[in-house]
């Protein structure tokens, strides 16, 4: 069967979306609006896997959806909604939780470095939540999901548990007179010279917002000054910058700021190096400072505007979440009758 090409993507509502969050991500999806539709979700359910303050919770899904709107991303042209408004992400969740084995999501990486020696006692939705993720994806039926490294490991049980359920509900399927392939095996789109973006104070760990040091990442919500001061503070060695992309390995901090022009500048780390290799940091930094603020302080400024507009925001995500729970129940139709529920 051939499916209708689709994109599925969805952020979570933690607070402090950063620099990784929009080179990883946000920014990938913009051009993607042109070749597929195009279905972006602030994933709030997924968010309360952890406890949540309520108001944090508002404040960051408002957040999100600005992001998405403030770096280009038409919420007439691409649907834009939070989760908890379409009430069959939660259903299909349902089913594929009984789809889905024990043993694949205690394989799951995320979890086990969540949970920690502390397994026991974490919430069962933080176990069970790449099934919630793969009814996110499976719900639109979507053909393709833009996903950074840390989730490709998710991706691989969506497209299991799809497989597993065309297989196990394969005479149903038939016997609706539905295809047999009933559910895509969704492809990843990973792309892009810097898809996993490091710490500012230290280029082998990840960009992230639970870092104590404010200086180890870019806010999306910061202004012109803390973007450069933060570029030109950045951890960096003593040699100047290498004359060859191979010079980068065993640096991990010059090969993440390099990775930071590239994709901010739509180039890639070869031609960057070209233009800079065995250059300073003097003469580097203070370029990739004037390019990060050129690029980021705008969006920001929009990003504050919109989120001071919660009535617009608000808006724009019941819009989404109407748009979406039409394609998400054209699916659930079908599932339900699948698996044997009466209507």
């Amino acid at each position: 069967m051939t499916f209708t090409p689709r994109v599925f993507s969805g952020i979570q509502p933690s607070g402090d979306l950063h620099l990784g969050n929009y080179l990883g991500a946000i920014r990938r999806f913009v051009p993607l609006q042109d070749t597929h539709d195009c279905i972006y979700c602030v994933v709030d359910m997924h968010a309360i896997t952890v406890w949540q303050d309520p108001d944090d919770l508002r404040r960051a899904t408002r957040e999100v959806a600005a992001a998405y709107i403030a770096a280009g991303i038409d919420p007439k042209k691409a649907i834009v909604f939070n989760q908890s408004q379409v009430m069959q992400h939660a259903e299909l969740a349902w089913v594929f939780n009984c789809i889905a084995r024990i043993g694949w999501m205690n394989r799951m990486t995320q979890f086990k470095d969540k949970a920690g020696k502390n397994s026991e006692n974490v919430s069962l939705g933080l176990l069970a939540y790449p099934s919630l993720m793969a009814a996110d994806i499976l719900a639109y039926k979507a053909t393709h999901v833009p996903v950074g490294d840390d989730q490709k490991q998710h991706l691989e049980l969506t497209r299991d548990i799809a497989a597993k359920f065309n297989n196990d509900y394969a005479k149903s399927i038939a016997d609706q007179g539905l295809n047999e392939d009933f559910f895509p095996i969704t492809e990843p789109l990973i792309a892009g010279p810097a898809t996993r973006i490091m710490s500012l104070r230290d280029g082998t760990k990840k960009m992230s917002k639970s870092d104590p040091s404010d200086q180890s990442r870019i806010s999306l919500l910061d202004n012109a000054d803390a973007i450069a001061k933060k570029i030109k503070k950045a951890t960096t060695d003593p040699e100047p910058l290498p004359e060859t992309v191979d010079g980068l390995k065993g640096r991990a901090e010059a090969d993440n700021l390099v990775g930071i022009y590239a994709a901010l500048s739509d180039r890639t780390k070869e031609q960057v190096i070209a233009e800079f290799g065995g250059k300073g940091w003097g003469a580097f930094k203070p370029a990739l400072a004037d390019l990060a603020v050129a690029q980021l302080a705008p969006m920001a400024g929009e990003m504050h505007r919109l989120i001071e507009d919660t009535t617009t925001i608000d808006a724009v995500l019941r819009d989404g979440a109407e748009r979406a729970r039409a394609v998400a129940e054209a699916t659930m139709v079908d599932v339900r009758s699948i698996v044997g529920f009466i209507r």
